[in-house]
């Protein structure tokens, strides 16, 4: 087995800060011991002013952030149920075969891979759909797709947003945006392993929860009177106690430091990275105006490359030889391109220089 201990700035999970590593070493408390229950529930209200709400409901699913997507689908839609769907992006399509597994109508909205989603093609695309579902930052093209305008102007629909790769990197205002429904992850801009997906339930979109969806494991009627119980909690499933340590305290870390604060280190290290790789003869993959600072997609011109070597050859290189961690591309970008994490304890200053003078060595 390997050692290594690579900077990890792909798409996937990103280098966890320090004092979540050192929160995972904690002797494990029983699920429903008074000392736990308090933690989960200060985890709840850290997560609370991370997406900037006041909902009630705002827990972590004990699954990662497929499973949160999963949920916030079978919570709210049955057979039959006019869905829309905005894709620009591996997970958007993802939401739709989670939306048409639950017997949804499902009304897909495309866009280009690399562009954002139209707000009023997706508000125009159904008179009365039951949830309107947009990707906030897609994973896949690193593009950053409008949920404001969608949250003001949604009418009677529940407007579901997959905030997985946004939440603690950029701007995420569940309350004032009108999101009825959000999940994340901890992997990303949290800083936290994976394992956990954190979601948040409007009051609004709890007055229409189905009765009976088609998952026991993450029936909210069920797991809210754990979570959300007053006195004696319901006992639902087994709380994975260490993956809460964790989150809890990944968001004390990000807290500490200041949302604020963490969302202007992200933007600083993704305008770096962006306009470095421009530099250095690379063309950006996402829209201006629309580009996540905490996931860069790039192309790789083969012009770019050292004779023989592929964009491959090229990031396996960075991860043996400088131990450096970057994805390959998805959709339109495989083969021909990368995307860049710098996210959660990844986003600092530092790793982009690193990484920018490992290219340089590499492709001069």
């Amino acid at each position: 087995m390997s050692h290594r201990d690579p900077v990890l700035m792909g798409p996937g999970p990103c280098n966890p800060y320090p004092e979540v590593i050192e929160a995972y070493s904690r002797p494990v408390l029983g699920h429903l011991d008074p000392d736990f229950i308090a933690l989960m529930d200060e985890a709840g209200d850290r997560l609370r002013t991370v997406y900037r709400t006041d909902n009630k409901l705002t827990f972590a699913v004990s699954a990662t952030g497929s499973a949160g997507m999963e949920a916030s689908f079978v919570n709210f839609v049955g057979p039959g149920d006019p869905v829309v769907i905005g894709v620009n992006g591996v997970f958007g399509g993802r939401m739709c075969d989670v939306a048409a597994r639950c017997g949804a109508e499902v009304v897909r909205v495309d866009a280009p891979w690399g562009q954002p989603l139209e707000p009023q093609e997706l508000l125009a695309a159904h008179p009365s759909p039951k949830v309107i579902a947009v990707v906030h930052a897609e994973t896949s093209t690193g593009v950053r797709n409008d949920l404001a305008t969608l949250g003001a102007s949604k009418g009677d629909a529940l407007l579901l947003a997959d905030c997985v790769t946004s939440l603690g990197g950029i701007d995420v205002r569940i309350d004032e945006w009108g999101v009825d429904v959000a999940y994340s992850g901890t992997q990303k801009c949290l800083g936290v392993p994976p394992g956990l997906s954190p979601v948040t339930v409007s009051e609004r979109a709890l007055g229409r929860l189905r009765r009976m969806p088609q998952s026991w494991y993450l029936d909210y009627n069920m797991i809210a009177k754990y979570v959300t119980g007053e006195g004696a909690r319901a006992y639902h499933h087994t709380a994975p106690i260490s993956s809460l340590y964790g989150l809890h305290a990944g968001l004390g870390v990000l807290l500490d430091e200041g949302l604020e604060h963490s969302l202007a280190r992200h933007q600083a290290c993704g305008d770096a990275l962006q306009a470095g790789l421009v530099e250095r003869g690379f063309e950006l993959f996402a829209a201006e105006g629309h580009r996540l600072p905490q996931l860069t997609s790039v192309w790789v011109p083969d012009e770019r490359l050292p004779e023989g070597m592929t964009e491959a050859d090229v990031r396996r290189a960075l991860l043996f030889e400088y131990g450096i961690e970057i994805g390959g591309g998805l959709g339109d970008l495989a083969g021909k391109g990368w995307r860049i994490g710098l996210m959660g304890h990844t986003a600092r200053l530092r790793n982009v220089t690193l990484l920018l003078a490992a290219l340089d060595e590499l492709l001069q």
